[in-house]
């Protein structure tokens, strides 16, 4: 396989499949001679697929007689470890050898089989789909870091390029923290748009499935696959969706761009501000009409998704607390879990009526704008041995600062997407978080490649996958 290969993202390994100049096998080859030569440090894979190689050959068989399925056909895809496969086990991170769980493929599995994707093997995951660490990967930018989490194996692999996209899900930033952490594309769509049966549950209404990508166009190509009914998930949506990638081009000189100044602006570090700040001012310069918001209600969020999220999570391991397997748990995950059983009946329908008016106020914004754009983490990554950080001379502990600014759209429910929009003086990568209506993940792709196609950001390797 030629050198350059593996850094290049789903949309031209596809082309070069289709024409057939180079084969689903060799991709498959590499991408394992990676793994087998980088991943001993990073330890972003669980498991790999004793059948990739087959089902790549199958993948060269079809293209040669009858072109690809899709843009996704042939192209090595990693699993996040709570979507259960038919030819993988499914931990969800966890030790606990009596907790098992379906070996039966989840519907967004399903439906990347069907895109014709070659599914190389499962990712790492921090435990039941809590924690912002994901123990023991590292940050390929650097392997004293943390890569986020809970999707922290998938945001790690794409950035190391061991894979060019994996699957995570996001119930309060999953998908994103990492993907800001490790300087790739994290795209959550809004609630329903992709069907979560056969995904280890977290919180029922909050939970988002979605991918990780090299690039939006990416991004794209894999919610085309993904995006439908569910026959198993009664939130999943029936509605109707677009060619996303087809109006990737269109332009946006008259998109209509908030910015939400209070909570995403009020502890931020200074290097992510300040990249921010640039985003802002690259759409005001292509003309889009750029306006100051505020969201009061936004002082309620913490409170009320923790609320919602405790109480879901502990009543999925109502079982487990029972039978004592919790015990099993890493220490942070089983306190969360049993802190869940304090949460009281009036805290929760409280907590729902918070998110209501968070709802209700974002809805006003975007009725006078299109998009919402706000930075997508306040910090870049911190040390594995770091449990608080000073952020603009105030000290936070790392859990509280990491989804500070992603959780808002799981409340809402809204789509939002991370993608790299610089470096801090380290080197480590920031991020940008863009936000829309309920479905519009078109418009938002839209707008976030036209940011990415302006800069090289993306194209940018860490030192050690280079």
């Amino acid at each position: 396989m030629n050198d350059e290969l593996w850094q290049l993202p789903i949309d031209e390994l596809s082309k070069l499949l289709a024409h057939r100049r180079v084969s689903s096998v060799e991709l498959v080859e590499a991408y394992l001679a990676r793994i087998g030569r980088l991943d001993g440090e990073l330890q972003s894979f669980v498991a790999l697929s004793a059948t990739a190689r087959e089902e790549a050959r199958a993948a060269d068989e079809e293209i040669a007689r009858r072109g690809p399925r899709s843009p996704l056909h042939g192209i090595p895809i990693a699993i996040k470890d709570n979507y259960t496969m038919a030819d993988l086990p499914t931990r969800a991170g966890t030790a606990v050898e009596q907790l098992t769980f379906p070996m039966q493929d989840s519907h967004a599995v399903s439906r990347l089989r069907a895109a014709g994707a070659v599914l190389i093997g499962k990712v790492r995951m921090h435990e039941f789909a809590w924690g912002n660490v994901t123990p023991p990967c590292r940050n390929p930018w650097d392997l004293a870091r943390v890569p986020g989490g809970s999707s922290g194996g998938s945001g790690a692999a794409v950035a190391a390029r061991l894979c060019p996209a994996a699957m995570g899900s996001d119930t309060g930033g999953s998908i994103r923290i990492p993907a800001a952490l490790c300087g790739v594309v994290g795209l959550k769509p809004t609630y329903g748009r992709i069907g979560r049966s056969g995904i280890v549950p977290h919180s029922w209404s909050l939970d988002h499935a979605g991918p990780l990508t090299l690039t939006v166009t990416d991004a794209a190509h894999m919610l085309q696959a993904l995006a439908g009914p569910d026959m198993n998930d009664p939130a999943a949506s029936h509605k109707p969706f677009p060619d996303y990638a087809a109006r990737l081009g269109e332009k946006i000189n008259d998109v209509r761009i908030a910015v939400i100044r209070n909570h995403f602006f009020d502890a931020v570090d200074e290097d992510v501000s300040a990249a921010v700040e640039d985003a802002i001012g690259f759409f005001a310069a292509r003309g889009c009409m750029v306006r100051d918001v505020s969201v009061p209600t936004l002082q309620y969020g913490l409170g009320a998704i923790f609320a919602i999220e405790l109480a879901s999570s502990t009543a999925y391991h109502d079982r487990s607390i029972a039978a004592g397997h919790v015990a099993g748990f890493a220490d942070d995950v089983r306190d969360l879990v049993e802190m869940g059983r304090f949460v009281t009946g009036p805290d929760y329908l409280k907590a729902e009526q918070a998110r209501m008016l968070m709802m209700n106020e974002m809805a006003q914004v975007l009725k006078e704008a299109d998009v919402i754009v706000v930075p997508s983490s306040p910090l870049t990554a911190w040390r594995i041995d770091e449990a608080t950080v000073d952020i603009a001379g105030q000290q936070e502990s790392v859990l509280a600062a990491s989804w500070r600014l992603t959780y808002p759209f799981n409340l809402t429910g809204l789509p939002a997407i991370a993608l790299p929009c610089g470096f801090d003086r380290r080197g480590l990568p920031i991020s940008l978080q863009i936000a829309a209506r309920p479905f519009a993940e078109d418009l938002l792709l839209q707008v976030a490649h036209h940011y990415e196609q302006a800069h090289d950001w993306w194209k940018r390797v860490p030192p050690m996958a280079a």
